[in-house]
């Protein structure tokens, strides 16, 4: 096996909003996190932060340059696979949206993911995060496990934001 298999990438199909109603699989977690808008999305804009709340993820690279906005690139890697991302929707503080582009894995035709905040009272959000899959033929062999596989990482990874939220002490301070 040569290193050029290793980095094989799969396309991923873009998508747009309408995807998080439409797509073969889909998660949507709302959770509740002490602290404002703008200190939560500052945690998404930071790469380091990830893998302390999102376990799953082992490391997050920017591939464009700040500020970040609709067109903005990045590569996530998780323990099995590493994601291209392209995200086609971004309201600083409030909603950001991607589709992946390319995946180390061939786990989806398309995947997208949606992280919405809303402030319910001063120094309070509420966060809906939404998924939609497409799955290949890998994830789709494993049936009712790989909906229970993926359901479970994406509760998990918005239980501990909430718990992340309170240990670093982002809650109503200004970042």
């Amino acid at each position: 096996m040569t290193l050029e298999v290793f980095a094989m990438r799969f396309a991923g199909r873009p998508v747009d909003a309408s995807f998080f109603d439409t797509a073969p699989m889909r998660f949507r977690n709302v959770v509740e996190l002490d602290a404002s808008p703008a200190n939560v999305f500052a945690i998404f804009e930071d790469g380091e932060a990830w893998p302390e709340w999102f376990r799953a993820i082992h490391k997050v690279v920017w591939t464009s340059t700040k500020p970040y906005g609709v067109g903005t690139t990045r590569t996530v890697s998780l323990s099995a696979v590493n994601l291209d991302e392209h995200f086609f929707r971004w309201e600083q503080n409030r909603r950001c949206s991607f589709y992946v582009t390319g995946q180390s894995v061939p786990l989806a035709h398309a995947l997208a993911e949606d992280y919405l905040l809303e402030e319910i009272v001063p120094g309070k959000t509420r966060f809906t995060y939404s998924v939609g899959l497409e799955p290949r033929l890998l994830v789709a062999m494993g049936g009712p496990l790989s909906r229970m596989y993926f359901s479970s990482m994406f509760a998990n990874a918005c239980k501990n934001l909430q718990s992340y939220v309170v240990k670093a002490g982002r809650g109503n301070r200004q970042l």
